[in-house]
C-alpha cells in the first residue's frame, strides 16, 4: 500500500509533529487502505458539521432571545422603534467583525466555498468556522433576512478543510472534505442527507464522481445523525398531503416554474446591483452593514408581523408555514414578496452574513400561493389549494438563482416528506431553471466569482475569455457605408481605409448587412456593376453579429468557426442599432485584460492568505495625485516600525518596490502593516494631517 504524500511532509516546510509522524508509521505498519482512511476523515468531517449546525442553530435562538426579548425589553419604552434599532446595533457588531477577523465571512459565504475548491485546493482559514458562526448567528438572530444554509455550509466546509489541512492531506482530499463538511451542513440543518450530499456534488464541488460520492454520503449521514441526538427528527415545515387534481394542472405549474425562474434571475441581479451600490458609497466598510440594519429596520416596521416580530425578519420559516397552509390573503402574500426581496437584498448588499436559501424558499413560496390564490379564482373546481403551489414554487425559486433543480427537488421532498405532489414539483423546479439558465447563464453563486474574474465549469476555472466582455473589448469607432452607396465609391473606399470589409447601414442605421472585398471583386469579374450598389451585393442573410454583454469567448468562437476578421457589435438582441466591432485586435487587447483581471484577483487571495497573521493585515491604498509622496522614493517614505511597502500596481502592471522605486500618482500600494498603525501609514501616502518634515526624508 501506497500512503499518500500528505501524511508525511509538511506543504510549507515546517517540521511535522511528533503525533503525525506517529500516526502516519501506525498507518503504514498496518496497511491500512487509502479508502479507509477517507472514509474515516469524512465520518469525523461529518460529526463536526453536525455540531456545529447544533451550535449554530441554539447561538441564533440564544441572539434571538437576548436581542428581542432582553434588549427589546430594555428599549420597551420607545416600542416599537426599537425594531428599527435592533438590527442596525446587529449590524454595528458583525462589520468590524468580519472585516477584522475574516473577510470570507461576508455575504452568503457558499461562492468563497466554490471558489476555494476551484483555486486553492479547498483550503479555507480554519477561523472562518468561528467568524462565520458568529456573524451569521448575529446578523440572523437581529433580524438579518438571510437563511442559515449558507453560512452553515460554509462552517461545514472550514470544518472539513481544518481536518484536511492539519493532516496534510493532498489537495484533492482536501477539496473531498471540504464537500462532506457542506453536505454534512446542509444535512444537519434541514434533516436533509439526501439532498446535502447532492448539494455538494452539484453546486460545491459542479461534478458526480463515485470518487466523492462514498465520503459526502457518509459525512451528510453521520451530521445527520448527530442533529438528530440532540434536535429530534423535526422536519423544517409540516405541510398538508397535497396532490395534484387534474392533469390539466400541469400547464399552470409549468406558467409557475417560468415566473419562478424570472423572479430569481431578477432576485440575483437585484441583489448584486445592491452590493455595487453599497460598494460604491463612500463609508467606512465595517459600519456599512449597521446602516443596512438600520435601513432593514424601517422595512421591517413596515413590514407584516407575527406578535410583534416582523415577518421579514430573520429566515421566516413561520411565514412559509402559513403559506403553505393557505393563511394568508392575497395582498399580504404580495407585501411579503416585495419586502422579503428588499430586506434580503439591503441586509446582504450592505455587508451581513448569511445564506441565500431561506429567503429563495420564502419568495418563493409568496410568489407561488400568489399564483395559486390567482388559479384558484379562475379554474376553482380543477386546482389544488394554494398552498400546494407555495410548495412548488419553493423549489422552483431556490432552483431558478442556484442552478441546482436536483438539489432543489429533494430537499423540498426531504423537508416536507411529500411525496404526492412530486410531478408538479420536478416540471415546475426543470422549466424555471430551464428559464433562468436561458436569461443568465450564471447562478446566485457563480456569478458572485464571475465578477471577480473566476468563471466555473464542473467546478473548476476555466477560459480568461469569460471575464471580459464584448462590450469592454469592441471598438466603437467604426467605418461603414450605405446601402446605397454605388459600387465604384465603394472601391475607392476599400482602396483608401485597406479594410476587407465593412458593415452596411440602411438609410435609419440599422445595419442589414456586411459587404466584403470578395464581393466586390466577384461582382467586377461579372461586369454591369454602374448600376448596382452595395445593398445588391452585401451580404445579409445569417448575419455574425455580437452582443456588448455577452463574454469574448462568445465571440472569438465565432470568428474562429467562421473565419472571419470582425464582427459587427449591436446594441442588444433583436436590435440592429450598430454601437460597435470585433477585430482580431481587439481580441488581444480583451485577452490582456483578462489576465489582468485575473492577476488583480489572485493578488487579492494571496494578500488575504498572507495578511491578517499576528495582528498584521494588507491594504491597497491608492496614492492621489495631491500627495506629498508623489515623485518621492520609497525608501524616502518614513513608515512606522514594521510596516512595509510590499507592491505597487502601476496601470496594468504589478511589481515588487525596491527603496529607489518612484511613487506616482495614480499607483496603488500594497502595504504589510499592523492595524493600529494603519491611521499613520495613510498619512504618509495620501497626505493629510502628516504633511509635514517629519514624515519624509530628504
Amino acid at each position: 500500500m501506497s500512503l499518500p504524500h500528505s501524511f508525511l511532509n509538511s506543504r510549507d516546510g515546517r517540521s511535522t509533529p511528533a503525533w503525525r509522524l506517529r500516526l502516519s508509521q501506525v498507518l503504514v505498519r498496518h496497511e491500512v487502505p487509502d479508502s479507509a482512511v477517507i472514509m474515516f476523515t469524512a465520518l469525523v468531517v461529518g460529526v463536526g458539521a453536525g455540531l456545529g449546525a447544533v451550535v449554530f442553530r441554539r447561538l441564533i435562538d440564544g441572539v434571538q432571545s437576548l436581542s428581542f426579548d432582553g434588549l427589546g425589553g430594555l428599549l420597551s419604552g420607545i416600542a416599537p422603534f426599537h425594531r428599527v434599532i435592533i438590527p442596525a446595533i446587529g449590524g454595528l457588531i458583525v462589520g468590524p467583525l468580519i472585516y477584522r477577523f475574516a473577510r470570507e465571512a461576508k455575504g452568503h459565504g457558499v461562492p468563497e466555498v466554490m471558489e476555494a475548491v476551484a483555486l486553492r485546493g479547498g483550503r479555507i482559514r480554519p477561523r472562518v468556522a468561528v467568524i462565520k458562526s458568529l456573524a451569521s448567528a448575529i446578523c440572523i438572530g437581529t433580524g438579518g433576512s438571510v437563511g442559515r444554509e449558507g453560512p452553515i455550509a460554509q462552517i461545514g466546509s472550514a470544518l472539513g478543510s481544518t481536518v484536511g489541512q492539519v493532516l496534510h492531506l493532498s489537495d484533492r482530499r482536501v477539496r473531498n472534505l471540504v464537500a462532506c463538511g457542506a453536505a454534512g451542513g446542509i444535512a444537519a440543518t434541514f434533516n436533509a442527507p439526501i439532498a446535502g450530499s447532492i448539494f455538494a456534488l452539484e453546486v460545491i464541488l459542479g461534478q458526480f464522481r463515485a470518487l466523492y460520492f462514498g465520503a459526502v454520503v457518509i459525512s451528510a449521514v453521520t451530521a445527520d445523525v448527530v442533529a438528530h441526538i440532540f434536535e429530534g427528527d423535526l422536519r423544517a415545515f409540516v405541510v398538508p398531503d397535497y396532490t395534484l387534481v387534474s392533469p390539466s394542472e400541469l400547464v399552470l405549474y409549468t406558467l409557475l416554474g417560468t415566473l419562478a425562474g424570472v423572479a430569481a434571475v431578477a432576485f440575483t441581479r437585484l441583489l448584486y446591483l445592491s452590493e455595487d451600490v453599497w460598494e460604491r458609497i463612500q463609508f467606512p466598510e465595517y459600519l456599512k452593514p449597521a446602516v443596512g440594519g438600520l435601513l432593514l429596520g424601517v422595512v421591517g416596521f413596515l413590514s407584516l408581523k407575527i406578535d410583534g416580530f416582523p415577518r421579514v425578519f430573520g429566515v421566516g420559516y413561520d411565514s412559509i408555514g402559513d403559506a403553505l397552509f393557505g393563511r394568508l390573503a392575497l395582498q399580504a402574500v404580495l407585501a411579503l414578496l416585495v419586502l422579503k426581496l428588499l430586506a434580503t437584498i439591503v441586509t446582504l448588499g450592505s455587508g451581513g452574513s448569511g445564506g441565500v436559501f431561506a429567503p429563495s424558499l420564502f419568495m418563493g413560496a409568496m410568489l407561488g400561493n400568489a399564483f395559486g390564490q390567482a388559479a384558484n379564482q379562475l379554474f376553482p373546481h380543477t386546482t389544488a389549494p394554494a398552498g400546494a403551489y407555495a410548495l412548488v414554487g419553493m423549489s422552483a425559486f431556490f432552483s431558478g438563482a442556484a442552478h441546482a433543480p436536483i438539489t432543489s427537488i429533494l430537499i423540498l421532498f426531504e423537508m416536507t416528506g411529500n411525496y404526492s405532489i412530486i410531478l408538479p414539483l420536478m416540471l415546475a423546479t426543470v422549466m424555471s431553471t430551464f428559464i433562468s439558465r436561458l436569461v443568465s447563464q450564471e447562478s446566485i453563486y457563480t456569478l458572485k466569482l464571475t465578477r471577480r474574474g473566476v468563471r466555473l465549469q464542473e467546478g473548476r476555472d476555466v477560459d480568461v475569455m469569460h471575464t471580459v466582455t464584448v462590450g469592454e473589448a469592441m471598438t466603437t469607432r467604426v467605418d461603414v457605408v450605405a446601402a446605397n452607396m454605388p459600387l465604384q465609391q465603394l472601391a475607392d473606399e476599400f482602396a483608401r481605409t485597406h479594410h476587407h470589409g465593412f458593415p452596411v447601414l440602411d438609410s435609419s442605421g440599422d445595419l442589414v448587412g456586411v459587404v466584403t472585398i470578395q464581393d466586390l471583386e466577384r461582382a467586377l469579374e461579372e461586369g454591369a456593376t454602374r448600376e448596382l450598389t452595395v445593398a445588391d451585393i452585401a451580404s445579409t442573410d445569417g448575419l455574425l453579429i455580437a452582443y456588448p454583454q455577452e463574454p469574448m469567448s462568445a465571440a472569438l468562437r465565432r470568428l474562429g468557426i467562421n473565419d472571419v476578421g470582425r464582427l459587427p457589435v449591436v446594441e442588444k438582441e433583436g436590435s440592429r442599432r450598430l454601437v460597435g466591432a470585433v477585430r482580431r485586435s481587439d481580441i488581444i487587447r480583451a485577452y490582456n485584460r483578462a489576465i489582468v483581471k485575473r492577476g488583480r484577483h489572485q493578488h487579492r487571495i494571496d494578500a488575504l492568505q498572507l495578511g491578517q497573521r499576528d495582528g498584521m493585515t494588507l491594504v491597497e491604498i491608492e496614492i492621489p495625485a495631491g500627495s506629498p509622496a508623489v515623485g518621492r522614493r520609497v525608501s524616502q517614505v518614513i513608515l512606522p516600525a514594521e510596516c512595509l511597502i510590499v507592491s505597487l500596481r502601476r496601470g496594468r502592471k504589478h511589481q515588487v518596490v525596491h527603496g529607489d522605486t518612484l511613487l506616482q500618482a495614480g499607483d496603488v500600494a500594497t502595504v504589510f502593516a499592523g492595524s493600529d498603525c494603519m491611521p499613520q501609514v495613510r498619512q504618509r501616502l495620501i497626505g493629510t494631517p502628516a504633511q509635514n518634515g517629519h514624515a519624509f526624508t530628504h
